[in-house]
């Protein structure tokens, strides 16, 4: 993303805190102190230790959640539920209705999201889908897809809303080397097209780098954030710049040998 004006903060936290309960009604901290920007636009990582509380950060976004402490604001008000405007992209692949076709989903979610005409719904479910590369598959259902196949499928349905922000959780984790690869050349491309701003949770710091304006380096439990390393377009993952990047990231990322607890991806 390049910017030559001062780029609009979509989303503002300052000093955000969140605490879960257990069963005896004990607090735990997830997240402490966090304090970060998304910029209207640009693709936001979120990167760290598993369990660190990137997902946690990710569901206050979206308004599942809301900070214990601190304030978290979306386009200036507080996230305190969903909407459209925030899509959201998860790692499992049942994110589809099994009895809906892969059209119907998406035009489904129109329907219900958008309020959109039958007609209309399902013109725009043809363009989501053509989009994402997946038009042959709009006649089958989720059980007859791949999990790549899957995951395009949930991110046109994401798309199709038309969301301010497309919210992503881990969503290429599930899946093999080459598929993941090739979806994440899609989603640069889609971003490029659409504009979107997409915040990204990954364990990858080669998928962080390739994919992200910016990455946040979360600590180990409760998450801090460590650093937010600027990225910009690092489109050619063999160059002397994202070779440092890495090297960076990894270096903030096992920080101490007791986090050294990443997926092999991760560290590679």
């Amino acid at each position: 993303m390049r910017e030559t004006s001062v780029p609009e903060r979509l989303v503002v936290a300052e000093g955000v805190a969140i605490d879960y309960l257990d069963a005896a009604g004990h607090a735990t901290t997830a997240v402490e102190q966090a304090t970060f920007d998304v910029r209207r636009g640009e693709t936001f990582v979120i990167i760290g230790p598993s369990g660190c509380g990137k997902t946690t950060l990710l569901k206050a976004i979206a308004g599942f959640l809301r900070p214990t402490r601190g304030t978290l604001l979306v386009e200036g008000q507080p996230a305190r539920e969903p909407g459209p405007d925030r899509a959201v992209v998860f790692q499992d692949f049942d994110q589809l209705f099994a009895w809906r076709t892969v059209r119907d989903n998406v035009v489904y979610a129109l329907r219900v999201a958008r309020k959109m005409a039958a007609s209309a719904a399902r013109q725009k479910a043809d363009a989501m889908l053509a989009l994402v590369d997946i038009t042959r598959a709009a006649d089958k259902y989720p059980h007859e897809l791949s999990g790549g196949m899957k995951q395009r499928a949930a991110i046109a349905r994401a798309l199709a809303l038309e969301p301010t922000m497309l919210l992503m959780d881990e969503p290429f984790g599930a899946l093999d080397a080459i598929t993941r690869n090739q979806l994440q050349i899609e989603l640069k491309n889609i971003h490029e097209r659409t504009g979107v701003t997409i915040v990204l949770v990954t364990h990858s710091i080669q998928e962080s780098i390739y994919l992200g304006d910016r990455v946040m380096v979360m600590s180990r439990h409760p998450a801090r954030i460590r650093e937010i390393v600027e990225t910009g377009d690092q489109s050619d993952v063999e160059s002397p710049r994202f070779a440092e990047l890495t090297g960076k990231l990894r270096e903030l990322l096992v920080h101490r040998e007791e986090e050294l607890d990443l997926p092999a991806e991760a560290i590679i």
